[in-house]
């Protein structure tokens, strides 16, 4: 995934950003800078289930020591192709520890989403991070 926005960055930007509308646009912004998945990958074997939105999620675990995981993924659902963006951008490109330490609800809650999302969006999201801990967990054991 090559996004050219960093989460800080984000995180900067939304404490300028006042109205919730304009929050929108920039996280249904950052799905648009997503590359799209190929069609081979969305597939049960890499859908996230628990989001109510077609999330599909790849992940690419480099065999070096420590491993990284990089990760593809892709929605059909413009705010949820954002929440992948933003989760890419903290997970993306780490090994497995950071991946297991990063702080995802810290940061969910300097961007407000909790009281933003619907209940199935917030759900879906930690569905995806769930989904990507247990993949770190698994590299981390192997």
């Amino acid at each position: 995934m090559t996004l050219d926005t960093t989460i800080e960055e984000v995180l900067e930007d939304f404490e300028f950003l006042d109205d919730w509308e304009e929050r929108y646009q920039e996280i249904i912004d950052l799905g648009k800078k997503l590359p799209s998945l190929d069609d081979a990958y969305k597939t049960e074997a890499y859908r996230v289930k628990g989001c109510v939105s077609q999330v599909w999620l790849v992940p690419h675990v480099a065999e070096t020591l420590p491993p990284t995981i990089t990760f593809d993924a892709d929605s059909d659902a413009h705010i949820v192709r954002g929440l992948v963006a933003i989760l890419l951008m903290v997970y993306s490109g780490k090994t497995p520890r950071q991946i297991l330490d990063a702080d995802i609800e810290g940061i969910f809650e300097r961007l407000d989403l909790a009281s933003h999302l619907s209940p199935s969006r917030s759900n879906g999201f930690r569905s995806m991070v769930k989904k990507i801990r247990s993949i770190a967990s698994g590299a981390l054991a192997n």
